[in-house]
């Protein structure tokens, strides 16, 4: 029978393991036997350790030697900071809290910068413990300097981490495949489902949470959030072109300027594609926008001006042209976002300014808008931050208080052991405590065998790393803390003359870092987001609700406004209640993402047999944000009375219907919103009906959303409002419309 071969998570941690084990020996070893500097020793073992093993940076060995060197003079100010504060147990419990949740927040900024937290924190754990002893500050940075080098070079040179694919290089892939179709399209070819379910697979893939985490795009930056509003934006082409896939006949076949806007999508999306690549310069958004701007202004003529003067023909024509004018926004808003992110552009053209206010802000005052954003209760990262600093800081008061003599242990546990939820630690620490008791045995045999005999020590350390390093994070947390037990017990043996009591110590201090872990965990925030993701859900519905109602008003009343592409005029001015909503909604969406995004890593998934869609929900709001950027724009004049009393009902019941929903009632809401009505359709000038067409399909597609929210329950959308799939950073996933 052949051999299973290893699973490539047990070969990226044995490839770690070792680099971390040849930085962290190389450099304890040098220092205490040809420097006999044990301080230096003891700050080169753990500095690899730090940001190779308990710092899960992710990428390829370039982007971590990257990261780590991004990182290093934070490490050196912690530790100075520590060394400093260590003066009492005051003064280092103060520091603690601060650093302890400064560092924690800084988490809000990034992917990479969340994986540094827990090893930038064992800089300042290990500094603050007595002895007070600042004239070993210069052994302590250069051993700290000397191990973050070593692991630079192992990065680099010792089976590296294969690189990871940008998020830009699946983008790309995702816009050829989008100029294919549209081209198909713009031919009169029909795929039918095949092509649709691709097409809807790659979106899918753009998904943040199907990339590699060090490829995401979440960081506070302009290229992250551009290339990320980038993806969506392609997410929503692909969906739409799966839609024109699907229909067995198309009211565009046939039809000139449908079929010229189609190969200027493609068009577009070929020449962004090879942007994102290299291969040519961000081209401007200036050519699709004029198409656009001709396709605005056929759809102001007589829908039945040269082709079938049937009035459903009529109907089924602005339907579909309302469709393909969706598709075209979304091209623009994909060249747009590559613009600001990869091509250094600062304003967003003739699109509306609401959806890249992002690409004037200097960089620090982005920064400071995504700190600012998360400080408050109702933010996950808030929460952690606050939760990880009251447990360090609570064992550092232990450990000076009872004058352990290995204190920093404790805090060590609490930083590696801690978890979101109540349960979670639990399970965690419970785990830990049977290994740390295993791995406290067999450190105790080890220390009693070898008696005084250095070399044992000297041996066993080398390949108890590599094994700890590499089983540890798979195994489990027992595993990691009853081998790790073994690594600290071999290396402090060689520091100073040891007996079997050293083992005991280190059990005892994890069982109080265990408590502690255990009882901040229940304190506060016990829930972790399953008890947030609900309120900040709840309180996103209730933002969108005005939102929506904003919109349409806006768009139905308007006069004098522009079309899709801003060529021919000024957008409609907006109150300042509209722009309240839209900000307040796009601030209760980020909370809200984090919340999902937390919950889902503790396990949780949208409950199965009626329960909320959490991540639909999230599709739903960000559905209401996109249109409330586009629609306004398509009012081509005001509408008669009969519709804008139609709009003002039909965006009246949906709004109540947001509001009944944010109190999840036992099988969700049934939201039915007043369908566009024929008579209203009859009286309506050809200019506006397009954008009365547009809102109707827009407060459809939301209805069918916020039902689907308390119906289903289940991880995606079900298939009656499945437009591509449910996604927080796709707007127009579930698009299905709910006509009569």
């Amino acid at each position: 029978m052949p051999k299973r071969p290893p699973s490539p998570g047990r070969v990226r941690a044995a490839r770690q393991s070792a680099r971390v084990t040849v930085a962290s020996a190389a450099g304890f070893y040098a220092a205490l036997y040809l420097l006999d500097q044990p301080v230096v020793a003891v700050y080169a073992l753990f500095a690899p350790i730090a940001l190779g093993v308990l710092s899960p940076i992710p990428g390829g060995g370039r982007d971590r030697a990257r990261t780590v060197l991004f990182v290093l003079p934070v490490a050196v100010a912690l530790t100075a900071l520590g060394t400093a504060l260590a003066v009492t147990t005051a003064s280092a419990v103060a520091g603690m809290l601060v650093i302890g949740f400064s560092v924690s927040f800084a988490a809000a900024y990034g992917p990479a910068a969340a994986s540094a937290v827990p090893g930038l924190l064992l800089f300042y754990v290990l500094a603050c413990f007595p002895p007070y002893a600042p004239d070993t500050l210069p052994q302590r940075l250069a051993g700290l300097l000397a191990g973050g080098a070593l692991l630079v070079l192992c990065e680099l040179l010792l089976l590296p981490a294969p690189p990871v694919q940008p998020y830009r290089a699946r983008i790309a892939a995702a816009l050829d495949l989008a100029a294919a179709s549209a081209r198909a399209a713009a031919q009169g070819h029909r795929h039918g489902p095949e092509r649709a379910r691709r097409l809807r697979e790659v979106g899918l893939s753009l998904r943040l949470s199907q990339a590699p985490p060090a490829s995401r795009p979440t960081g506070a930056g302009r290229t992250d959030r551009g290339l990320a509003q980038a993806g969506a934006a392609t997410r929503r082409v692909l969906d739409q072109l799966a839609r024109t896939a699907e229909r067995p006949e198309s009211a565009t076949a046939g039809d000139p300027p449908s079929e010229a806007l189609l190969r200027g999508v493609a068009a577009g999306c070929s020449a962004t594609a090879e942007a994102l690549r290299g291969a040519r310069a961000v081209p401007g958004a200036e050519a699709l926008e004029e198409m656009v701007a001709d396709f605005v202004a056929v759809r102001r003529r007589p829908p039945g001006t040269g082709l079938d003067t049937d009035a459903k023909a009529s109907q089924r024509l602005l339907e579909c042209r309302s469709d393909l004018l969706t598709t075209a926004a979304s091209a623009l808003t994909v060249q747009a976002a590559v613009a600001v992110a990869i091509g250094g552009r600062r304003d967003s053209a003739g699109l509306p300014a609401e959806q890249f206010w992002y690409a004037e802000p200097p960089t620090a005052r982005l920064l400071a808008l995504r700190l600012t954003g998360n400080l408050t209760l109702r933010s996950v990262l808030f929460q952690n931050a606050v939760r990880t600093a009251l447990g360090l800081g609570a064992a550092r008061l232990v450990a000076g208080a009872l004058e352990l003599s290995h204190g920093f242990w404790v805090l060590l546990a609490v930083l590696t052991l801690g978890r979101t939820t109540a349960g979670a630690t639990w399970s965690t620490v419970r785990s830990a405590a049977v290994g740390t008791l295993l791995g406290a045995l067999a450190a105790g045999v080890l220390i009693f065998e070898a008696g005084g005999t250095v070399n044992v020590y000297a041996v066993v350390l080398v390949p108890a790393m590599f094994v700890a390093f590499s089983v540890g994070p798979i195994a489990g947390p027992a595993w990691a803390q009853g081998l790790f037990t073994l690594v600290v017990s071999a290396a402090f043996s060689q520091l100073a003359p040891a007996t079997w009591r050293l083992a005991e110590t280190r059990l005892l201090d994890v069982l109080a870092g265990c408590a502690i872990g255990l009882t901040c965990g229940v304190l506060a925030w016990p829930a972790g987001a399953r008890g947030e993701v609900r309120r900040s859900v709840a309180e996103l519905l209730r933002a969108v609700g005005p939102l929506v109602q904003d919109t349409v008003v806006s768009a139905v009343c308007a006069s004098g406004t522009s079309g899709a592409s801003g060529a021919s005029g000024d957008p409609p001015l907006r109150g300042g209640t509209a722009e309240e909503a839209l900000r307040l909604t796009r601030h209760r969406l980020r909370i809200a993402e984090g919340a999902y995004a937390q919950y889902r890593t503790e396990g949780g998934r949208d409950s199965v047999g009626g329960g909320p869609d959490w991540h639909l929900a999230l599709n739903c709001a960000t559905h209401a944000e996109v249109g409330s950027h586009w629609l306004p724009r398509q009012a081509y004049g005001p509408a008669p009375p009969d519709a804008v009393r139609w709009a003002r009902e039909s965006v009246g019941q949906l709004t109540a219907a947001m509001d009944r929903a944010a109190a999840f009632p036992p099988g969700g809401v049934r939201a039915r919103p007043i369908s566009l009505p024929p008579e209203v359709v009859s009286v309506t000038p050809a200019a506006v009906l397009p954008a009365l067409v547009d809102i109707d399909s827009w407060l459809q597609t939301l209805a069918a959303e916020l039902t689907a929210i308390g119906g289903s329950g289940t991880d995606e959308p079900p298939p009656a409002v499945r437009g591509g799939g449910s996604d927080p950073e796709a707007a127009r996933d579930a698009t299905a419309r709910t006509r009569r």
